[in-house]
């Protein structure tokens, strides 16, 4: 299983400095560095991702993973990733995977103009131990849980299903 959460501060710079933070943690195996990302709204309400985000690998694959949370969340592309048939599919199985409605109001409401907020993907063992690292720059905590049947839709989803392809 693995944990989504979402840390909201009430200003746009704070959530930058605790992604910086948790790119340390990943040098000690807590986080992998390209499971973690940062959405700043700016004051006129726009707005940004920040992500370790590669163009190829595995990095791929959370850039998607990102794009399509924020697309979700907040109806905003992210990496110019076009809304196209396929795409649109691929949103819908994402939509279906169990990120659930009450977390996903939460982070919306949570992120107003002039906030920001960091987004972390963490295997369940070690949610409390980033969390605790993360303490000191504040915020507000919202988790989700995705069983292991919503990782495997959600990795199927994003690397094509690997059974059918064999």
């Amino acid at each position: 299983m693995a944990d989504l959460i979402a840390i909201g501060y009430p200003d746009e710079t704070t959530a930058t400095a605790a992604a910086d933070e948790a790119r340390r943690l990943a040098q000690d195996l807590i986080i992998q560095p390209d499971a973690i990302a940062v959405i700043i709204r700016d004051k006129d309400g726009s707005y940004r991702v920040q992500t370790n985000h590669h163009a190829v690998g595995a990095g791929a694959t959370w850039g998607m993973f990102w794009g399509f949370l924020f697309g979700l969340l907040f109806f905003i592309p992210v990496f110019g990733l076009a809304i196209g048939a396929g795409l649109g599919a691929l949103m819908g199985k994402f939509a279906k995977a169990s990120i659930d409605q009450q977390f996903q109001d939460q982070v919306r409401d949570m992120i107003k103009p002039g906030t920001s907020a960091l987004f972390l993907m963490l295997d369940k063992a070690t949610p409390d131990q980033a969390v605790a690292a993360l303490s000191k720059y504040g915020g507000t905590v919202l988790k989700t849980s995705l069983s292991e049947d919503d990782e495997k839709v959600l990795q199927d989803a994003l690397h094509g299903d690997q059974e059918t392809a064999q």
